[in-house]
């Protein structure tokens, strides 16, 4: 009787070893975490890229018509229709912020204001205006103050190259960003540069002050 339980017990023990039945609920409970993360991030990259184009597609429609004679009167127009395009396909919590410098040239777009220094041939070469160095500079957005981007806020006026910036923020639409060591927030920033209309003469006035 001891003798058949044990062979019994043996049959069973190798029964069981041999038993596959509910592997594949096994094997798929390891690979479902890694499959669903890779299927979210790869709706998450897609619908970063769409955002992205049509950001895009809409401040180059805003920056030809901020570009007209009224545009200054236009501006909130110009921006709600931005706006409302692009948070169609965000989720709630986006926020659309516009930026807009204008500057002489494109050549200026980008650059600091010119620091005349007191070098005699007019070469500081450091690339900070100084007051310490009684130097110079040109104001060329007329803000008092030495920067290191020209541009002056706003559309300009008549022939101004306009560096038009609009910076989108929103929160991730899948929950799972933390596992990968994502941020929170998704951020996209569109640019356009365009030239205002010559409706009017160009103001080419050369502020001079000191630092």
């Amino acid at each position: 009787m001891i003798r058949r339980s044990a062979h019994q017990g043996r049959t069973g023990q190798r029964g069981l070893l041999i038993d596959r039945s509910g592997a594949t609920l096994v094997e798929f409970a390891f690979v479902a975490p890694v499959l669903i993360m890779m299927i979210m991030g790869l709706f998450d990259i897609a619908h970063t890229q769409y955002s992205s184009v049509l950001l895009n597609g809409a401040l180059q429609k805003a920056g030809r018509d901020l570009t007209l004679e009224n545009a200054g009167s236009q501006m909130a127009t110009v921006e709600a229709r931005v706006r409302a395009q692009v948070l169609t396909v965000m989720p709630s919590g986006a926020t659309v912020e516009f930026e807009e410098l204008s500057h002489y040239d494109f050549a200026d777009i980008g650059e600091p204001e010119e620091i005349l220094g007191d070098d005699p041939f007019g070469a500081p070469g450091h690339g900070v205006c100084e007051a310490a160095k009684n130097e110079r500079y040109i104001d060329s957005n007329e803000n008092n103050q030495w920067d290191k981007d020209r541009g002056k806020e706003g559309i300009g006026g008549a022939r101004d190259a306009v560096l038009y910036t609009a910076i989108v923020e929103y929160p991730r639409m899948f929950p799972m960003y933390g596992l990968i060591g994502a941020p929170k927030n998704v951020t996209l920033t569109a640019s356009t540069v365009l030239r205002n209309q010559p409706f009017d003469e160009q103001d080419d006035a050369k502020i001079e002050r000191k630092c």
